[in-house]
C-alpha cells in the first residue's frame, strides 16, 4: 500500500514539474532556437566534460551543478538560451532562473544531440 502511495506522489511530482517547466519555459525547434541564440545569452547546463567534448559555438558553460552559486552571471533583462544533452536539465535550470525572478527563458528542444548546427571542440 505504501508504495502505491510513494509511486503515485512520484508519478504526480513529475507531471507537475513537467508543466510547470513547459510554463516557464518556451521549448525552441533548432530553427527558431538558431534565429535567436545569438540575440541571447547561451548557456550550455551540461557538465565540463560534455561542454569540451562539444558545444554550440558561443555558448557559456555554466552546469547545472553550479547554477545556484553562478546563476548572477546571467543578466535577468536579456533572454536566456539553455540547453544540455535532451533537456532535463535545461528545465531544472529554468526552474530555478524563475525562482530568482527570470522570466524570458528558452530551451532547445531535443538538446544538444539533436543539433545539426556548428559545434567547437576543445
Amino acid at each position: 500500500m505504501i508504495l502505491i502511495i510513494v509511486a503515485a506522489a512520484l508519478i504526480a511530482y513529475t507531471a507537475f514539474n513537467f508543466f510547470y517547466q513547459r510554463k516557464i519555459m518556451k521549448q525552441l525547434t533548432e530553427e527558431e532556437f538558431r534565429s535567436g541564440y545569438r540575440k541571447a545569452q547561451l548557456i550550455d547546463v551540461r557538465e565540463p566534460n560534455e561542454y569540451e567534448g562539444g558545444h554550440i559555438l558561443g555558448a557559456r558553460n555554466i552546469p547545472l551543478s553550479q547554477m545556484r552559486q553562478r546563476y548572477k552571471e546571467i543578466r535577468p533583462d536579456q533572454p536566456v538560451y539553455f540547453y544540455c544533452q535532451n533537456t532535463m536539465r535545461s528545465g531544472r535550470a529554468a526552474q530555478m532562473l524563475k525562482r530568482k525572478g527570470y522570466n524570458n527563458l528558452h530551451c532547445l528542444k531535443g538538446g544538444f544531440k539533436g543539433w545539426t548546427g556548428k559545434v567547437k571542440k576543445k
